[in-house]
């Protein structure tokens, strides 16, 4: 199951639009466990291959081109991130994850990488769901399924979304997302919707919103 525009209300949306609308701001980059923040109201992650583009739909999410940093060199983000939006409101937190499969990464880095990433998972009781970002143009690779495997094993709720869809043809994307549909299928804290987006083209950001709202609300 894919997530369309007609799966939520005009009132989903436009409450995804309003909450993002408002402005975020970095707040804490956390290098080690010992340096995780208090658990306070709800943390929402995003976690992905390095290169997936995570801190380009962050970006698109927020309507800030500069909140997450990008950059072509895979793995340049090592810690996690913390974002919160500005004012009163919902007690919201989204928290970026360092991303994994660097090939070129040095072994000692990818293991501190892996040792703060499921640390955090395994602790953290008011992370509500990890949103889990593929590459259309490749599907799930080996160690996408190793990390499946990881949060259906802490239990962690996630649901995937597609990322750079733009850069994909019609049916190479369909092979994508059955190939994905697949994968998920029988995983116990797989969330069914598969979420579609291009941050380049903005396109699935109104409806990855209003999932994050729909969430949120306990839905």
């Amino acid at each position: 199951m894919t997530a369309k525009p007609e799966d939520f209300s005009g009132g989903e949306i436009e409450t995804g639009r309003l909450l993002f609308a408002r402005p975020w701001t970095f707040r804490i980059g956390v290098p080690s466990l010992t340096l995780v923040p208090p658990m306070q109201g709800i943390e929402i992650a995003m976690a992905g291959r390095s290169n997936v583009g995570k801190s380009s739909l962050i970006n698109a999410l927020v309507g800030q081109k500069a909140l997450a940093r990008t950059s072509n060199t895979p793995g340049r983000t090592q810690e996690l991130n913390y974002f919160r939006p500005e004012g009163e409101g919902t007690d919201i937190a989204l928290v970026d994850m360092p991303g994994y499969g660097y090939a070129a990464a040095p072994k000692d880095k990818v293991d501190a990488w892996t040792e703060l990433v499921f640390g955090y998972l395994r602790g953290r009781q008011n992370l509500k769901r990890v949103y889990l970002l593929i590459d259309s143009r490749h599907g799930p690779k080996d160690n996408d399924l190793e990390v499946m495997g990881l949060l259906d094993k802490a239990a962690v709720s996630y649901q995937v979304v597609m990322t750079k869809a733009d850069k994909v043809g019609p049916k190479g994307l369909e092979a994508a997302i059955s190939a994905t549909h697949e994968a998920i299928a029988r995983r116990a804290a797989a969330y069914p919707r598969i979420v579609v987006t291009s941050s380049e083209k903005n396109e699935g950001i109104d409806i990855l919103r209003a999932e994050i709202v729909r969430l949120v609300a306990g839905n």
